[in-house]
């Protein structure tokens, strides 16, 4: 099994149920979901969309990076998520921001994710389930975070 960490994020819909229906289909395809962050509203980008809700979600998975990005493409299709504009507005959005220690560049996959030092809507769940130097970006996310600064994230106390 190896350790993967997932952002999630929605700015269409029921937002949060469509946060926690993706956790639990993800538990539902056989990740086991170790660590949950709190959820974090953040502004758009680009800004002339509604506001996102993101978090991240640390699973032990036994499927290898190719298979599980497929797996969160299934997840989005079933949540309702369809390909249009990019960066576009969405029901749910998955990414995988690490896979174990892994350094991948392919035409189809890129782990670590490559914007991840620049997103405070990805750093900020981070920092509430992961502590330790980020696999191979060797800083923390607070670390990064604070470069990067919250202006336009919040937590909203809410739960996956």
């Amino acid at each position: 099994m190896t350790k993967a960490v997932l952002a999630l994020g929605s700015n269409l819909g029921d937002r949060l149920a469509n946060l926690r229906a993706a956790v639990s289909m993800l538990e539902e395809a056989g990740l086991e979901v170790i660590a949950k962050s709190e959820v974090w509203e953040t502004a758009p980008v680009p800004a002339d969309q509604p506001p996102y809700l993101n978090a991240a979600v640390v699973a032990e998975t036994g499927l290898e990076p190719l298979d599980l990005l497929r797996e969160l493409k299934r997840i989005e299709h079933d949540l309702g998520r369809r390909e249009g504009t990019r960066w576009g507005p969405r029901p749910i959005d998955l990414d995988i921001l690490f896979y174990g220690d892994l350094a991948l560049n392919s035409e189809t996959l890129t782990i670590p994710h490559p914007r991840i030092a620049e997103r405070a809507f990805v750093l900020a769940p981070l920092t509430d389930i992961i502590d330790e130097p980020l696999p191979v970006l060797g800083k923390t996310a607070a670390e990064l975070l604070e470069a990067v600064g919250l202006e336009g994230a919040w937590r909203t106390r809410e739960r996956l």
